[in-house]
């Protein structure tokens, strides 16, 4: 391939850049924490759930006070029904999309794998934004949590009372800074603030509980003041039916989960085709992680809405966005309660870590490749950037406050878990498991519900997701639309025929023809070849036609092969498949020139029609203006006129 010398890059440049030829490459480095371990040397599966945890696992910090503002009374009740949908269907469907998709690709690549064309593109770019939806809104109202923990402190509230907006955005910034300047051990990190965040909260749920059992009449009150609310308890588990949607941010951290399974240590004789001690660890991570979260909501619901008054859940009271910190200063005491405060804004503040390293990990896998995002997209610090922005404007969009933001967290998350839970239905009944198949269709019709109540009654949560839906949409085809004219072929390689018809021709003028394939009579050449005579006014029948066949237009990137034949006895052709004509061409010609040494000239036809749209043809659907765009991509390609290939149409 051409190539262009450069100026020196600033040290600015540099740095902002650092890695960039590695990041998306097969087995490459996507994100600050985002590459493989060595095979057989990564780590335990129980570390690599704390690294999950960290996003999994913080909602405590918050899922409680939402449960009790959806569900009042019922929300013991309600959040049982959420640990049920988290055990029969939630976990069920990632254990699935562990053995779908061992690389650490998620749903996303499962479905993508079903689809193909710009309907295929376009629907992964619908996923991709939900989940920017539920990575971005997880930093953000992880932080506000934090930022809430500090300021509703008893020591410190009078200081900090109205700077959660000031806090909440400081924390986010030092979250980029530390993205900035590398993130390491996370998965060590994580081990430790998991640790000593769930110790804490046992301490709290079993002080809590203690409470309620020496003092009887809570228990009393409680349950006579649910039967005077709702009469009997068949009526309880309906409305909690009903309100379990406003409560699905207790089903966050599987997606994370999935993503985090190249760190998960295999066995030693796995192989990357089948990892099947890392698909099994990984099952045991999600697992153990679901049991864990699921004990901790029923206990920490119980204990909230039994001794904390309805009323300091409300917006501006002390129990709101942190209800077990609370009951962790009531009955625990200001040093213990402190020290509560600190672990809770720790792991919120991680968890934001743990976001920001999946979007990392998503958006380079995707967007270059479609060439849906400039080259810079495929380094992190760029992005990071990016990210902390966004982010920044949806905190003061949100104005930081916690309850605002659980619409949107709950719609990216929900979307997600539909989305996998779907795909795994397809995969189920495509390896022809009838009874696995009706029973996670019957798991994507809870999901697909509880989505579109969520939706309904929360329309602010969709509303973010399909603002960073189009956002990615309307840059992404900018971005592919910018990039029209660019050298897409990452690699040439020809048959032993190809190789002799390339060799033959050095020795002489190297004239091609390209050539849109029909019938490939013996009349089609022959009659191309008189044409290109009559319109170039050049003799002799010393040519090799170069045919293209164009697979899938949406792909950005392909290696290309070229293979030689003789058709009718006397006709050498090439023929190649890819994505784009003009950009094959143009790569094909490149290669000869700089395996030769000689300069290819290359013969088209005017294409007929209006350049408009016959460039639309190109952009959707790799054909159309030929001539002049093979032309453009080689004049963007070799910048030196007099290495250029030479172009000819008549």
């Amino acid at each position: 391939m051409a190539t262009t010398e450069h100026p020196p890059p600033s040290r600015l440049r540099s740095w902002m850049l650092e890695g960039l030829s590695d990041m998306g490459k097969s087995g490459g480095h996507t994100g600050p924490h985002a590459e493989p371990e060595p095979p057989h040397q990564g780590q335990p599966w129980w570390r690599v759930m704390c690294l999950t945890g960290v996003d999994y696992f913080s909602t405590l910090g918050y899922q409680p006070g939402i449960a009790a503002l959806a569900a009042g009374l019922l929300s013991p009740i309600a959040t049982i029904v959420l640990v049920i949908v988290t055990l029969a269907g939630a976990l069920p469907v990632y254990r699935r999309v562990a053995e779908e998709s061992p690389r650490g690709e998620g749903s996303i690549a499962m479905l993508e794998r079903l689809l193909s064309f710009w309907q295929g593109k376009l629907f992964v770019l619908t996923l991709l934004g939900f989940a920017a939806t539920d990575f971005l809104i997880t930093i953000t109202l992880s932080a506000a949590d934090a930022s809430t923990h500090l300021v509703e402190n008893p020591h410190l509230t009078g200081a900090l009372h109205d700077k959660q907006m000031l806090i909440t955005l400081v924390l986010v910034a030092l979250l980029g800074a530390v993205f900035l300047k590398g993130f390491l051990e996370a998965v060590g990190v994580a081990t430790v603030l998991v640790g000593i965040y769930l110790s804490l909260n046992v301490v709290v749920v079993i002080v809590g509980l203690w409470h309620i059992i020496t003092a009887e009449h809570v228990i009393t009150d409680w349950s006579s003041a649910l039967t005077t609310e709702h009469g009997n308890v068949f009526v309880m588990i309906g409305v909690a039916l009903i309100v379990f949607p406003k409560l699905a941010l207790g089903l966050s951290g599987f997606e994370t989960g999935v993503a985090v399974m190249p760190h998960v240590k295999g066995d030693p004789d796995d192989t990357e085709e089948r990892p099947t001690g890392r698909i099994r660890d990984t099952k045991k991570l999600l697992t153990v992680a679901a049991l864990i979260m699921s004990c901790f909501l029923i206990a920490t619901s119980f204990i909230t809405t039994l001794l904390i008054p309805e009323r300091d859940f409300e917006p501006g009271g002390p129990a709101n966005g942190r209800a077990l910190a609370y009951l962790a200063h009531n009955y625990l005491g200001g040093v213990f309660g402190t020290v509560y405060d600190i672990s809770t804004i720790a792991i919120l503040w991680f968890a934001g870590a743990s976001a920001m390293a999946g979007l990392l990990n998503l958006m380079p896998r995707y967007l270059p490749r479609y060439g849906m995002a400039p080259h810079w997209a495929r380094a992190v610090r760029p992005m990071v950037i990016v990210f902390i922005l966004i982010a920044f404007l949806v905190t003061w969009i949100f104005d930081a406050n916690v309850d605002a933001q659980g619409g949107a967290y709950a719609t990216g998350v929900l979307v997600l878990i539909s989305s996998a839970a779907i795909a795994v239905t397809i995969a189920a009944h495509k390896a022809g498991q009838r009874g696995w198949a009706i029973g996670f269709a019957v798991i994507s019709a809870v999901f697909l519900y509880t989505t579109v109540v969520n939706v309904i009654e929360r329309p602010d949560g969709v509303k973010i997701g399909a603002c960073f839906i189009a956002g990615i949409i309307l840059v992404s085809l900018l971005s592919r639309l910018a990039r029209a004219f660019e050298l897409r072929v990452t690699s040439v390689t020809l048959d032993d025929m190809a190789e002799r018809f390339i060799r033959d021709m050095a020795s002489r003028k190297m004239r091609f023809i390209a050539n849109e394939p029909d019938q490939r009579d013996r009349a089609e050449y022959r009659d191309k070849i008189e044409q290109i005579r009559e319109d170039n006014d050049i003799p002799g029948e010393d040519f090799v036609f170069v045919e293209v066949t164009v697979l899938d237009p949406s792909e950005f990137e392909a290696s290309l092969t070229v293979r030689g034949e003789v058709l009718h006895g006397r006709y050498r052709v090439l023929t190649l498949e890819s994505s784009s004509i003009p950009n094959a061409l143009a790569a094909l010609l490149l290669h000869v020139r700089d395996t030769t040494g000689c300069t290819p000239h290359i013969y088209f036809e005017w294409t007929e029609g209006s350049p408009f749209a016959n460039f639309l043809r190109f952009f959707l659907f790799g054909q159309g203006e030929v001539a002049p765009v093979t032309r453009e991509v080689l004049r963007e390609a070799e910048p030196d006129r007099a290495r250029r290939p030479r172009v000819h149409t008549g």
